[in-house]
């Protein structure tokens, strides 16, 4: 039976992903309890604190780090400061949900190898527990859809505000970096495979100097490519295909999907181009960031271990960082 137990969460910062959706949705974990947040301004952490019902607020990073009774640090801070924070929660005994990218590039990334033994790093790719991805693997395991050779994803909404951190080129903004790496975990985690090779076309933002869009072709051999488009200029818009031998199967609000609402997957191999004949599946109304907290929560009181860790989050850095050399090289780069 699984464990009453629960972990004590520490927030790091009170950035909006984290006090929107993150940290409310580890509120509702079964098996977890948020128990103070930190900001280096203690009057944004105590407003934060009162807004969320969190018992403590710190003025530091430093003072959650030292708490002894603090099992966990999520970290959404922006991100240059994923892996050193990162490192400095782990050498202090907690274990570390990190935001996506884990890091700037695969060799910053590297540094998360110095964590003392032990200690669970999970990179915040929640998609990997909702419902519809886990049915859309199993659907892909069972051969209803012969052999998927491509997985097609867009990705994009609109935001030119300056001073948005993902508008800020020097501490790691840019849609590829931001939403391009969604398609990137989506195309791993049904293939079951890593990318050999990528290209990719990228327009930047004369003033930012960030990627606003991008189209990226990934090869992961034996006749199966990822290809995808991300943009933070363009109309806000998501979806996945993934086409096989015999069928095809669509998620519809992939990355998104809402907390409080059905979502849904088609698959379709009735060779009717509009669509109309195909099987559409249900899923559960779930919060994917509540689930990914009870996975996390899990694999700290030692109930289920986590499939994915540091060496994950390495190479999904590997591939952004091909994606790049390719916008330099103008040609393919390996992974």
């Amino acid at each position: 039976m699984t464990t009453t137990k629960k972990i004590r969460w520490g927030i790091l910062s009170t950035a909006n992903i984290g006090m929107a959706k993150v940290t409310p949705a580890i509120q509702k974990s079964a098996h977890s309890e948020v128990v103070a947040i930190a900001s280096r301004d203690l009057g944004k952490a105590q407003a934060a604190a009162a807004e969320l019902g969190i018992p403590k607020a710190y003025g530091s990073y430093e003072e959650l780090f030292a708490d002894p009774d603090i099992d966990a640090i999520y970290n959404p801070l922006p991100n240059h400061l994923h892996v050193p924070m990162t490192v400095a929660a782990a050498r202090a005994g907690k274990h570390v949900l990190c935001e996506k990218p884990i890091a700037l590039n695969a060799q910053d990334a590297e540094a998360l190898r110095q964590i003392p033994s032990g200690i669970i790093v999970l990179e915040a790719f929640m998609i990997r527990f909702h419902p519809q991805w886990l049915r859309a693997r199993d659907i892909v395991a069972s051969g209803e859809l012969g052999d998927v050779r491509a997985i097609n994803a867009v990705f994009s909404y609109f935001n030119n505000d300056p001073a948005n951190v993902r508008n800020q080129a020097d501490i790691g903004g840019g849609g590829i970096m931001d939403i391009g790496c969604y398609p990137i975990t989506a195309a791993r985690f049904i293939f079951g495979a890593e990318p050999k090779r990528v290209v990719s076309l990228v327009e930047r933002d004369p003033t930012f100097g960030t990627d606003r869009l991008a189209s990226v072709l990934a090869d992961f051999g034996n006749g199966r490519q990822l290809s995808f488009i991300c943009s933070t200029q363009a109309a806000a818009h998501q979806r996945v295909q993934l086409l096989g031998t015999r069928a095809k199967l669509e998620i519809t609000i992939p990355f998104n999907a809402p907390a409080d609402e059905f979502t849904a997957i088609t698959i379709d191999s009735s060779g009717n181009l509009d669509g109309s004949l195909a099987r559409r599946e249900i899923l559960p109304a779930v919060d994917q960031y509540t689930e990914q907290a009870e996975a996390f929560a899990l694999a700290v009181l030692g109930e289920q271990p986590l499939p994915w860790g540091v060496d994950d989050a390495i190479a999904s850095m590997r591939v952004l960082d091909a994606v790049v050399a390719s916008e330099k090289s103008g040609g393919w780069a390996s992974v």
